[in-house]
């Protein structure tokens, strides 16, 4: 299968979806994105606070296709936003990786109490002039945070990867990255197994089109130009994840689901500018 991918603001192209690793981990794990990868999945997006870029590259490495062919996302954690402590915290993940470059970083959470996430950006544009790092971007970043960063370096992040879902569509912020030319990731699309799959309108849905509910949420994402990273340890949850270009919701459909947003609809409350990162 070959995946759709959307150009961002410094020309690299991106897969439409790619595949959330968060809490896949060790042995079970490095099968796991084996098998995803096997299915399609050439945008793998890992955290150093994930603690599975090892595993995530040894996938790479063991699966035979050419690291080229691949689109592979880190994150910086909070406790590096200095930007001497940045630029190596960059070398020792692409070293965990057994990488030489990143095809996006992201700064995990901008952590606003500490204000140091412009120093952090700073550092990821210097990465990105070594070499280091091919597309710079953000997560978690509110439309404040983004100025500020464009105010003071003169440099758009490509990518902000933001909580969004059925019941957080979270509409300000994705307007806030399309008007500044930001193409948005979602978190957490299918809202992590939340009960947003077992919503009648989206079952609904999922019937007239022979598709589940998750094929539904995610096709909604595409149609918003939001790239969801679903994340699945399941092997046909990871295959039907993909099988989303064939059909288009209708607009009165998209407007259904935006609809089931609810106030305080977070899956875990994470303010961006309250959450104090874990270390």
């Amino acid at each position: 299968m070959i995946i759709p991918t959307v150009t961002l603001n410094d020309g690299h192209k991106m897969p439409v979806i790619g595949l959330g690793t968060y809490q896949i981990r060790g042995g079970a794990g490095l099968d796991q994105i084996l098998a995803a990868i096997q299915d399609g999945y050439r945008s793998l997006d890992s955290a150093t606070n994930y603690d599975n870029e090892g595993i995530v590259g040894k996938a790479i490495r063991r699966s035979g296709i050419p690291r080229s062919d691949f689109f592979i996302s880190s994150k910086l954690p909070g406790k590096y936003h200095r930007y001497d402590d940045a630029l190596k915290a960059i070398e020792e993940s692409l070293a965990r990786m057994g990488l030489d470059y990143f095809d996006l970083f992201l700064i995990h959470w901008p952590l606003p109490k500490r204000d140091h996430y412009v120093e952090a950006w700073q550092a990821l544009i210097t990465a990105q002039k070594l070499g280091l790092i091919r597309a710079i971007g953000v997560s978690n970043f509110e439309p404040d945070h983004l100025d500020r960063l464009i105010n003071e370096t003169g440099v758009t992040p490509a990518v902000n990867q933001i909580e969004i879902h059925p019941y957080w569509i979270n509409n300000d912020r994705l307007l806030a990255d399309k008007n500044r030319g930001i193409v948005t990731e979602a978190w957490s699309p299918l809202g992590r197994g939340s009960a947003a799959l077992m919503e009648p309108k989206i079952l609904e849905l999922a019937k007239k089109y022979g598709k589940n509910a998750g094929q539904i949420i995610l096709r909604w994402h595409l149609q918003h130009d939001v790239v969801p990273l679903p994340k699945s340890s399941n092997l046909q949850h990871q295959r039907d994840n993909l099988d989303i270009f064939d059909f288009q919701l209708t607009p009165e459909e998209i407007r259904i689901i935006d609809g089931l947003n609810k106030p305080g609809g977070r899956v875990d409350g994470q303010d961006p500018n309250e959450y104090e990162e874990f270390e």
